[in-house]
């Protein structure tokens, strides 16, 4: 059973947040007797951490939903440099092991994507890999995700994340005939060995915590939140 779930994805704007947006609304809806955390590995300019903060009671402080903050929103190892200060993975470790010890289920966002650079030497899936964090991947559905796709899944195998699966998410409006012929769910599958466990429409609002968690259920949450 999972105690944990990493979200990453292809890019920057793939869709982690939304997904991690709407599974947060599905356990506060459907999951109240258990305890939700959610934290952001490391954070460069304003955005998730205050989003997640103003959205969800989570009874957490801005630093415990991302350890890490740079002012500057550009990559983690940039970023610290133009304010002298190095990216501390110390400080992220110990403070997911607090969170993790005192919730029961923890939603963990990543940076970027999969091949971020998260320090000079280490990517997101690096980090994944040598943490066992069970990782799900959030393809935008575009022309060119089935590389994108691919690519992700490798980069995944090399650094030996714990794939659980694979969400489709509509960045955009999409036609059913644009998501089948952009993201074919079988041929994905087919090419990566990872289980597709579902598909995110586009969403207008995503401070419709009762919309968000209607979708979430249409997931394979089995697998996303054991």
């Amino acid at each position: 059973m999972l105690d944990t779930l990493l979200i990453t994805g292809t890019d920057t704007e793939a869709g982690k947040t939304v997904l991690t947006t709407a599974l947060a609304a599905y356990w506060q809806k459907y999951c109240a007797d258990r305890s939700l955390g959610i934290m952001k590995l490391m954070q460069s300019g304003v955005g998730d951490r205050e989003w997640y903060h103003k959205l969800f009671p989570l009874e957490q402080s801005l630093e415990e939903i991302a350890p890490l903050y740079f002012q500057a929103p550009l990559a983690p190892p940039i970023a610290a440099a133009q304010e002298n200060r190095t990216v501390d993975l110390t400080v992220v470790w110990q403070a997911f092991k607090a969170l993790s010890s005192r919730r029961d289920f923890l939603l963990t966002e990543a940076i970027g994507g999969l091949g971020s650079p998260i320090t000079p030497e280490l990517t997101v899936a690096d980090l994944a890999g040598t943490w066992h964090l069970p990782t799900v991947l959030v393809v935008p559905v575009k022309l060119g995700a089935i590389a994108q796709a691919v690519a992700n899944v490798a980069l995944a195998r090399q650094s030996q994340v714990q794939l659980v699966g694979i969400i489709l998410n509509c960045v955009q409006p999409r036609t059913n005939e644009e998501i089948a012929n952009w993201t074919p769910v079988d041929l994905i599958q087919s090419l990566t060995n990872i289980p597709i466990l579902g598909c995110l429409p586009h969403l207008e609002n995503l401070t419709d915590l009762d919309k968000l968690a209607k979708v979430a259920s249409d997931l394979d949450l089995e697998r996303l939140l054991g």
